[in-house]
């Protein structure tokens, strides 16, 4: 039995079940070997973002869980029966060919003569395939489907050649999405070692002095951080009073309206004052009205406001947080601690070169969410044969 074709599809198309076009996976009790070490892929260990294994572990046979039954081989399609709406839906690579999986997983292997993997791995990922499976959840605090309810779903079957090519173009877009997860990923620790290094070291190589906070730069000096930059909490501003305009109401970590008054001239740094992001700054590049929820840069002492920025990031604000259930920050805890300055021209200099690296990551994130929009009109499209894979050509290059 398969559930009801929930679109039409081309005459060239068929219709099945993914039951009808996947071959029994077998269990296996790594228990029976208990001195060997075996790949554990849990129910975490796969992505919801990324629809990947994204982490294993290696554990020893006496020690393996109950539900670590299920062998699983390269091209296999995992599918997270617990909590199916978290989408876990992964592709195994050939690294975890012959690992373990949950029994939380239901295990898809293909029947290459009729199903190609990388289309049935798409196919699980659709909307209208999670929606279904949302459907059929059972249990209210730990709500899961069976491994019926998988096989039995509709799935449209292009020829072969057809599913190769859908499955080509969306691992395509893919890759292409890992390879800016990379750069986010590389760039985000230059940064972290850049900073480190910029202001212990300075940028002249110059000989190092003891001061009350420990080694500095020579021709930098300490200073109290009320001497540094003066904060001020932000103005209350109720939804209702809001004014229609262009000035924006900065909230705690985002934009959450506009107004037609501004009480902070930019360039501004805010620093959050309360909440889970307590001590998290940020630099903000238009003139804008502070919340409550902020403290802001009122006096920035002829500091230059991007390094005030950094600065703030590496004196990590958070660790003065006070409260459990409602963090808060209260600027008098740290009003009076020592802070290293260099000259207003370094500090230009440091904010520039952070910048950079700052500049190349915003890229690569503003790239990977147009790939992140591109991969998901494709796979509507593609599956939904809105769009035709003729119609296409997308290559490793293009993406």
């Amino acid at each position: 039995m398969m559930d009801g074709k929930p679109y039409p599809i081309p005459k060239t198309w068929t219709e099945s079940s993914i039951g009808k076009v996947v071959v029994k996976a077998k269990q296996r009790d790594p228990r029976k070997k208990p001195d060997e070490v075996f790949q554990y892929v849990d129910v975490s260990s796969v992505s919801k973002e990324s629809f990947k294994i994204t982490g294993v572990t290696s554990t020893l046979g006496s020690e393996a869980p109950s539900r670590a039954r299920k062998a699983i081989e390269k091209d296999d399609v995992l599918f997270a029966t617990v909590r199916p709406t978290l989408k876990r839906i992964a592709l195994v690579p050939p690294e975890f060919d012959g690992a373990i999986a949950s029994t939380g997983y239901s295990v898809l292997r293909s029947d290459k003569s009729k199903a190609e993997p990388g289309f049935l791995y798409s196919f699980l990922i659709t909307d209208h395939f999670n929606a279904r499976m949302a459907g059929l959840e059972r249990g209210a605090s730990y709500p899961a489907v069976r491994d019926s309810d998988v096989t039995a779903s509709w799935l449209p079957l292009p020829p072969l050649p057809e599913q190769k090519k859908i499955a080509h173009i969306l691992s395509t877009v893919q890759r292409a999405i890992e390879a800016q997860e990379r750069i986010i990923q590389t760039t985000t620790e230059l940064k972290k070692s850049l900073m480190h290094k910029l202001f212990t070291e300075g940028l002249h190589n110059e000989p190092q002095k003891q001061s009350e906070i420990g080694p500095i730069p020579e021709s930098w000096e300490v200073v109290p951080f009320e001497q540094f930059a003066t904060l001020q909490r932000g103005y209350d501003l109720r939804k209702q009073d809001f004014r229609e305009g262009p000035v924006p109401v900065i909230g705690a970590t985002q934009v959450i309206g506009y107004h037609d008054t501004a009480k902070v001239k930019a360039p501004g740094v805010t620093v959050v004052r309360s909440g889970s992001s307590a001590g998290m700054p940020h630099y903000i590049e238009e003139n804008f009205w502070a919340h409550n929820v902020l403290l802001y840069v009122k006096d920035f002492h002829g500091n230059v406001p991007k390094f005030v920025y950094y600065k703030m990031m590496v004196l990590d604000l958070t660790q003065y947080r006070q409260g459990v259930a409602v963090p808060t920050l209260n600027r008098n805890t740290f009003s009076a601690i020592e802070v290293s300055v260099p000259s207003p021209e370094d500090q230009q200099q440091i904010a520039d070169a952070l910048d950079a690296v700052e500049n190349k990551t915003g890229v690569a994130k503003r790239k990977k969410t147009q790939l992140q929009d591109l991969f998901r009109t494709l796979l509507h499209d593609l599956m939904t044969a809105r769009t035709r894979v003729q119609e296409l050509s997308i290559t490793d290059h293009d993406a």
